[in-house]
């Protein structure tokens, strides 16, 4: 007996969903984990984890920082670029800042938890910071002396032209000083928290300075990657460190480049992306040969 055509349809169709189901629910995930567990995949398919002694110290294809309980670097250490995945390096919140080129003016709420700095803000602190714990200039263009973004607001008699009536540093609030005493001739004044200069009809006029057009402190060291979580730095970043590193571990110099040379990686098949050094497996190494005193 032929069964109604409607019927028929609809056992095909279940039919065709347990074999699916099958194929791309059992049998094709279960294929990938067994090609994953072939010598030569296995460490990469198990994460590229890193264990000492028994102990995982994490992995090669994540960054993490090395810093104290406090967050500050150890110095010993080579330091790994920023993040802003999460707190810092966390899988589960990989991302970017979304902070772009006109984020320049930080906001200054009257309560500090709702307060944010600007992209420009946290280029400015980050390369003070690492020009000071490597003894170097930290100065970039357009940051003030004090790590912030040199912006001013500059309100004009006719809105966007004629004579300056007031200029506000919009990135500085009390006690700083201005970056800058004056503008065109008007004093400048500091940010109150809880004002809005720019929609108050102030123009956003970032300063450049006198700090030098190439910094000392490479990009990389002052800005996180686009997923937050790369676990290398550029070599130019790593040269920076290396005097730092010998000095608190007592080693030659020499011998410390030698290991971050040892651990740089070139172009992927020779012409894609930029060389890196892998700071978790350079700071591994750094312990092996020359432990900190």
């Amino acid at each position: 007996m032929r069964l109604p055509t409607w019927i028929a349809q609809h056992l095909a169709a279940l039919r065709a969903v347990l074999v699916f189901t099958m194929l791309l629910g059992l049998v094709y995930p279960l294929a990938l984990v067994a090609v994953g567990q072939l010598p030569g995949l296995h460490h990469k398919a198990d994460g590229s984890l890193i264990t000492l002694g028994g102990t995982t110290v994490g992995s090669s294809l994540i960054g993490q920082s090395f810093t104290d309980a406090d967050g500050n670097p150890v110095a010993r250490y080579f330091q790994s670029r920023p993040s802003a995945a999460g707190d810092g390096y966390d899988p589960t919140s990989t991302s970017a800042s979304n902070l772009g080129p006109e984020s320049v003016v930080d906001t200054i709420a009257t309560d500090p938890e709702e307060s944010s700095e600007s992209l420009l803000t946290q280029v400015c602190e980050r390369s003070r910071a690492v020009g000071e714990l490597n003894g170097v200039d930290g100065r970039r263009p357009y940051c003030t002396d004090d790590g912030v973004g040199a912006v001013l607001a500059v309100f004009r008699a006719d809105g966007l032209t004629g004579p300056v009536t007031r200029v506000v540093s919009v990135n500085q609030t009390a006690p700083a000083t201005p970056f800058v005493s004056s503008y065109e001739g008007v004093p400048v004044e500091l940010a109150k928290p809880g004002e809005d200069y720019v929609a108050a009809g102030g123009l956003v006029t970032p300063i450049r300075g006198d700090a030098p057009a190439d910094p000392a402190v490479p990009a990389d060291a002052v800005t996180a990657s686009g997923s937050g979580l790369d676990p290398q730095i550029s070599p130019a970043y790593a040269e920076l460190q290396v005097d730092r590193v010998a000095r608190e571990r007592g080693a030659d110099p020499a011998a410390v480049r030698k290991l971050v040379d040892a651990h740089t990686t070139g172009r992927a098949l020779g012409f894609m992306g930029e060389p890196g050094v892998n700071v978790l497996e350079l700071n591994i190494a750094l312990d092996e040969q020359f432990p900190a005193r």
